[in-house]
This record gives C-alpha cells, sequence and structure tokens, in this order.
C-alpha cells in the first residue's frame, strides 16, 4: 500500500486509555484506533482489583493525594497527583453512564480498600474490574461511527521531521505526523498519516521472566517515543505485584491486592509452622504499599529456599469469597485449590511501569503532535511506587486532557509522507534467535534488575543489552520486520533504559532497592533520560 491512510488522529493502544480518548474524539474527529492484537488483549482487561477516587463523605481529596504520597516515596508530582485524584469522581461517573457494571450494596457503589489506601475508595465490579470496563468501552467502541478500528495492526515507527524528506535526522525532531504500522495478517508495513498521535500502549512488563502482565505488555511506545526523540522518566520503578498465583499451569495470574484488604493474611508454609510473616517487617502488616510487600515476600523465599508463600482468606466465609472473588475462587479451583479451605500460593511479578513517556497533564510529549496517556508515560503521579488503582484513573484523567489539548488545536495540513522502504531487506529465518534472545533477556532482567538490585548485577545486565542491541540492530537492519523482531527490539531498548536509570539513582527509594546504596537521599528527584540525539 502506497498511499498513507490518513486521519485527525492516530490513537495506538486499545486499553482504557487509548479508548478514552478515541471515544470522547470521534464525535468532532476522524480517529483511527490501532492494536497490535485484537481489542481486548491489553493489560486493562486483566485489571481485577478496582480504580480509586473518593467517593464517601468520611473520605476526602487531601487524604487521597496524601496516601498516593507516601506511596510514592516523595517522588511524585504533587499537580499531576491532585490533577488524578480531582478528576477521578467524574471519571467513575463517566464510566457508570456508559453502564460499566459496578458492584454495589445497598443501592450504593460498593467500596473496598487496598493497601496504601487509608480509606475505602476503591470501585471495582466484583474481581474483575478491568473485564467490565474494556467490555463496556469496547460495546460503546462498536456502536460509535468515527473510529476506523485496525486490529492486528503494531507500531513500527513513529513519523517526524526528521523522516521527511530534506530533514536531516541529527536535527530536532519537530512535529510527529503519523507512523509506520505493520499490518500482521498481510505482512505489509503501511503508513498512517495525522495531525495527532496517541501512545496508548501500555507498560513493559514482559520484560522479565515472572509478570502478571499479557502478552502485550513489550513496551513498543516508551521505545518508538525514545527513538523518535522523547525524554523518558523514571524507568527504574517496576512494580512488582505481590501475589501472583503460583502454579506449573496458570499463567500469570493475578490475586487481586483486594485479597488482603478484605483480611487475607500471607503466611509460610506449614513446613515453617504457617507464621504469618508481614507483622516481622512493617507495622503496616498485609496492608503495607506493594514494595514493601513485595521485598518482604522475596526476603522470606530467599532466607527458607521457598518456591512461594500462601495468602490466606479461608477464615472468610464461602458466601463472601463467591460474592467478591468469584473469578479468583473459580480460578483456583480448576487448578484444585479451594480458598474456602486452603491457603492460595503466591510469588511476586513484574506487574507495573511507573515511569515512561514525559508528559504534562495533557499528555504532551516533548514532540509537538504526539501524545501519550496511561501505562506508557511518566506523569508524576505514581512517583516511585504506584498506589493500588491509581492506574485506571490515570488512564482516563490524563486520555481526558489529551482529548482537550487535541480539540483546541489548530490543524495542520500533512505534509508528503514517505512509504516504507523494504528494498533494503531479505527474508530470514530469524525466529530460533528471536526466541532465545527474547528468553535470555527475561531471565538475566529478572535475575539482575528485580526487586533487590546490586551494582554489579546492573553492570552484569547492561553488558548483555549491549550485546544483545547489536544484534538486533543487524537483524532490523538486514530483515523484513515481523511482529517478534519489533517486539524484541523494543524489549530491549525498554531494558536498556531501566537499567540506565536504575545505575543513575544511587539510593534506594521505593520499588528501586539497592544493597550498594540502601539509604534515602535528602532530596527526590526524578530520573530523567534525553535521548542522544538531543
Amino acid at each position: 500500500m502506497n498511499n498513507p491512510l490518513s486521519f485527525d488522529v492516530l490513537i495506538i493502544g486499545s486499553g482504557l486509555a487509548g479508548l478514552t480518548a478515541a471515544l470522547n474524539l470521534a464525535p468532532t474527529h476522524r480517529v483511527a484506533l490501532v492494536t497490535k492484537r485484537a481489542l481486548n488483549d491489553g493489560s486493562t482487561n486483566w485489571a481485577q482489583g478496582g480504580i480509586a477516587a473518593v467517593l464517601s463523605d468520611t473520605d476526602s481529596f487531601q487524604s487521597h493525594v496524601d496516601d498516593t504520597l507516601v506511596a510514592g516515596a516523595g517522588l511524585c508530582d504533587l499537580d499531576a497527583t491532585r490533577f488524578a485524584v480531582e478528576h477521578a469522581p467524574a471519571a467513575i461517573a463517566w464510566l457508570q453512564e456508559l453502564g460499566v457494571p459496578f458492584t454495589s450494596e445497598h443501592g450504593e457503589l460498593h467500596l473496598t480498600r487496598e493497601g496504601g489506601h487509608s480509606h475505602r475508595r476503591i470501585v471495582h465490579a466484583t474481581d474483575a474490574t478491568g473485564a467490565a470496563v474494556q467490555a463496556t468501552l469496547l460495546e460503546r467502541l462498536r456502536q460509535t461511527p468515527g473510529i476506523a478500528v485496525f486490529e492486528n495492526h503494531m507500531l513500527v515507527d513513529l513519523i517526524t521531521d526528521r523522516k521527511l524528506p530534506g530533514h536531516s535526522r541529527s536535527e530536532a525532531s519537530g512535529r510527529c505526523h503519523g507512523a509506520y504500522v505493520l499490518d500482521v495478517e498481510h505482512d505489509e508495513v503501511i503508513t498512517f498519516s495525522a495531525a495527532h498521535t496517541v501512545l496508548a500502549t501500555g507498560g513493559a512488563g514482559k520484560v522479565y521472566l515472572y509478570t502478571t502482565n499479557p502478552d502485550t505488555a513489550t513496551g513498543d511506545g516508551i521505545a518508538a517515543a525514545w527513538r523518535a526523540g522523547c525524554q523518558v522518566g523514571n524507568m527504574e520503578f517496576i512494580q512488582f505485584h505481590p501475589t501472583c498465583l503460583y502454579h506449573p499451569h496458570a499463567k500469570s495470574f493475578l490475586i487481586t491486592e483486594a485479597v488482603r484488604g478484605e483480611g487475607g493474611l500471607l503466611k509460610l508454609p506449614p513446613s515453617l509452622g504457617s507464621h504469618r510473616f508481614m507483622p516481622d517487617h512493617d507495622p503496616r502488616a498485609e496492608l503495607a504499599p506493594r514494595d514493601v510487600v513485595a521485598r518482604a515476600i522475596d526476603f522470606e523465599m530467599k532466607k527458607h529456599g521457598l518456591d512461594c508463600v500462601y495468602l490466606d482468606i479461608s477464615h472468610q466465609s464461602p458466601e463472601f469469597l463467591r460474592e467478591h472473588f468469584p473469578n479468583i475462587l473459580a480460578r483456583c479451583a480448576e487448578l484444585g485449590i479451594d480458598i474456602t479451605k486452603e491457603p492460595i500460593p503466591v510469588v511476586p511479578a513484574a506487574h507495573y511501569t511507573c515511569g515512561g513517556v514525559v508528559t504534562d497533564l495533557a499528555g504532551h510529549t516533548d514532540i509537538a503532535g504526539l501524545y501519550a496517556v496511561g501505562e506508557t508515560t511518566f506523569t508524576g503521579l505514581h512517583g516511585a511506587n504506584r498506589l493500588a488503582s491509581n492506574s485506571l484513573v490515570e488512564c482516563m484523567v490524563f486520555a481526558q486532557g489529551a482529548v482537550a489539548a487535541i480539540r483546541g488545536a489548530t490543524p495542520e495540513g500533512p505534509p508528503t509522507m514517505p512509504a516504507w522502504d523494504d528494498s533494503r531487506v531479505t527474508d530470514a529465518d530469524e525466529m530460533v534467535v528471536i526466541s532465545h534472545n527474547w528468553d535470555e533477556l527475561r531471565r538475566f532482567m529478572w535475575d539482575y534488575v528485580g526487586i533487590v538490585r546490586t551494582n554489579k548485577r546492573l553492570e552484569r545486565a547492561a553488558h548483555r543489552i549491549t550485546l544483545l542491541q547489536r544484534e538486533i540492530h543487524e537483524f532490523y537492519s538486514q530483515f523484513h520486520v515481523t511482529r517478534d523482531l519489533l517486539e524484541l527490539r523494543n524489549l530491549v531498548q525498554v531494558a536498556d533504559l531501566i537499567v540506565m536509570s536504575a545505575m543513575m539513582r544511587h539510593e534506594s527509594r521505593g520499588l528501586h532497592f539497592s544493597r550498594d546504596y540502601p539509604d534515602l537521599l535528602p532530596e527526590a528527584k526524578p530520573t530523567i533520560l534525553v535521548p542522544p540525539a538531543r
């Protein structure tokens, strides 16, 4: 396809952030929604816990802000935090208007509590909130004219001024004009032209061996924005969810934080007396922030040589568990675990990317015409550790900010867009090498750049990444692009950003814990990386 597909807005990603932007822009703009697999294959569909918002008379915006700042370990941006917290109730109201079936009790929204929150403020749809939200928004998407959907289409690269004829690659990026996108089914790279491009591609959990994330979470937007010339921030802060189901047949099944919020206790195995260990690590016990709980589990596992620990909610009634955690109850039962009578085996797993592409409150990046929203961003909201259930709020609130900015922008005529050049490449069977490199990357990132870090481990990871980057560059410059090659390229780039950021932080703060720098520095500063081209 030689002629570019032209739209007012190109949105890359079909999770809550992307869908929020698309649905709100459709009445006034021609929108293309690009997603690399099916519409519901992103992280939103996997979110179990809920959405944090101040909806109770006994709660307050200031309390939600304070809880976020405490969890963020001094690194949250106050303006971004207030912006998210104060707009959260309206975001919930918008979802209710669309028909999301939130759990109610006595005619009111049922609010649960999760780790790090001082009040019950988590709106949820039993224990499958993300799936309920995603299903509702996708149904509305199908009813909305003005949105062209492109499934099985993967971002290759953003098209900025540097890629246009007559522009030097060494000059500033200027403006984004769209993107090259791989049509996976037809094995063809096509050109999308748009005055506004929105990255809503999610996080990068698949850079680690163990993750709660879906296979789509390969850091595509972060890597593409970095290559295009955008700054990224706080990439060292990868949140490890404390409780991922440990079972050989359970692929990254998350045990929501709400289980602990409703009284679940973390224990050692029966061979060690089923000792409840969290009070030994923090006075908040099971309701401590995720980084504290994940490190405590990691410590106990290494201390005792364990493969997992146990989360016990069996003291609650079967009726309570069926009402509040039907999906967890059912999934565990499929695997032979009766959570009404026995504890759930759990391990920590990479869960959330707290850093990403640097944006303002309206989703603007360093490049004009390019916006980023959701987990792919660094807005300053999460700081050094994300407070539970603040992520879906961020998706909606900052997507609405980007929508307002796009609506208020002056339209620009499209430039002449160059077609993708495949003339230099050859067909090759690189799948074995890609698979091997993918496995190697995820294993050494888990071993060297995991919950607890050291200078030596980071140096080893950096050396391995350098070797992988050389090999990936050779593949990318010589061979026809495939989704597997593009994902590996992005994961290696994101791994490099994580390691660079971790090596720059000479302290232990929030999710970044270093044995070589166990103390806090007196001043909390974000880690901002600037691309070499800048």
